[in-house]
């Protein structure tokens, strides 16, 4: 496996959710590493929410893509932060329960999803690590864009992807079964992980 050295080294694995989280419990589960839900969220955009312009984490860390950002005005940015950080909130009480993170700094953090593809989440989520003092981010995906890869790659400790097609259109375009993962589904898979640790 492409993470093998990180065998029994004490890594926080943080899943982002919903995509990331059944591919963190692989992870965390081969690697016998903790596994945690960090709530990270796209800054979409008004009219085209599958398209953003960046991405907010729980800690209010952003990722700003500022040519993309430049069609809103400062207003409408800010207001599309409020409106995640309403969803983050609501998600750290649903998939959480209300529980924080535990003290991530000085560790060894792996932060997965289930890919890149403007890298916009994930680089949000490298700035939440860096403003806690993490001693090293390693970021873990099965694929990623080449120049998502490349913006990952330059805020990382380490980045580890699996294929980056030549032909990258979406993440979804490497998986033979795709769906959108739902609230219950991430719970199931907590759920999972909760029985599973037991087992350590």
């Amino acid at each position: 496996m492409a993470l093998e050295e990180y065998m029994d080294r004490e890594v926080l694995v943080l899943a982002i959710p919903r995509g990331g989280v059944e591919i963190g419990f692989e992870v965390a589960r081969h690697l016998k590493a903790s596994l945690h839900l960090l709530i990270t969220r796209k800054l979409p955009f008004p009219n085209n929410p599958e398209s953003g312009f960046g991405a907010i984490s729980e800690d209010g860390s952003t990722y700003i893509h500022r040519q993309a950002a430049s069609w809103l005005s400062a207003g409408e940015i800010e207001r599309i932060k409020e409106e995640q950080s309403e969803e983050i909130k609501r998600r750290i009480k649903i998939l959480r329960k209300g529980k924080p993170l535990p003290d991530i700094s000085a560790k060894t953090v792996m932060l997965v999803d289930d890919g890149l593809a403007m890298g916009s989440t994930m680089l949000a989520s490298i700035n939440y690590c860096r403003h806690q003092k993490v001693a090293e981010v390693v970021v873990a995906v099965p694929v990623a864009g080449l120049r998502a890869a490349s913006l990952v790659s330059r805020k990382a400790d380490r980045l580890v992807v699996l294929e980056m097609p030549e032909n990258f259109r979406a993440v979804a375009q490497v998986y033979q079964n795709w769906h959108d993962v739902t609230d219950s589904q991430v719970l199931s898979i907590l759920d999972q992980w909760e029985k599973l640790k037991k087992s350590y």
